[in-house]
């Protein structure tokens, strides 16, 4: 296994990796909405699901890879309610054939984030 790391996302803030390649399988380590040079969460709802798309393609990118060859997703949401934001906001970021997805809600995640978001890159064929 190989980690993968980039300036261009946020650091770690605990002990794991940005992503993980394995093979031709990279696992990208679930993204908060932090903005990787001042390491504070962005404000706004539509700016934090920005911030973590922005971020999950900074690793993607650093693995080699595009959101193109993301085979799989998933979404965590503190409110449901704003399923259909993100909806919007990853069509616009995604080409079909989208990659599976799951969305999942949740009581509350780290440094008060209102959504987190981890991937599965596929760099094979």
């Amino acid at each position: 296994m190989k980690p993968i790391s980039t300036p261009d996302a946020p650091a770690a803030i605990g002990p794991y990796s940005q992503a993980v390649r394995a093979g031709n399988t990279v696992y990208l380590s679930g993204q908060i909405p932090l903005d990787p040079k001042s390491m504070q969460i962005v404000e706004g709802f539509e700016a934090q699901v920005k911030q973590v798309f922005d971020n999950l393609e900074a690793v993607c990118k650093a693995a080699g890879g595009s959101f193109e060859r993301v085979a799989r997703l998933t979404i965590y949401l503190v409110d449901l309610g704003k399923f259909s934001t993100v909806n919007d906001m990853m069509a616009a970021r995604f080409k079909a054939p989208f990659p599976a997805r799951a969305t999942i809600g949740v009581a509350s995640l780290p440094r008060g984030a209102q959504v987190e978001i981890d991937a599965i890159l596929h760099l094979g064929e």
